[in-house]
C-alpha cells in the first residue's frame, strides 16, 4: 500500500516536473534572428510611446 502511494507521488512529481519544464528550441537562434527579435521589439516599444504621446497631446 505504502509502495503503491509513493510511485503515484513520484509519478505526478514527474508529470509536473515534464510540463513546467522549460522549452529547449528546436534551432539555435542565430545571431541575426536575435537582432532581428531585438529590432521589432525596439520598434513596438516606441511605436507604443509615440501612440501615447500622441493621445496625450491630442487631450490637450
Amino acid at each position: 500500500m505504502m509502495r503503491e502511494r509513493e510511485f503515484a507521488r513520484d509519478r505526478a512529481i514527474r508529470e509536473a516536473n515534464k510540463a513546467f519544464k522549460a522549452r529547449e528550441p528546436l534551432t539555435p537562434t542565430t545571431d541575426y534572428a536575435k537582432a532581428q527579435r531585438s529590432f521589432q521589439e525596439n520598434r513596438e516599444r516606441l511605436k507604443a510611446q509615440r501612440l501615447a504621446r500622441d493621445a496625450k497631446a491630442g487631450q490637450n
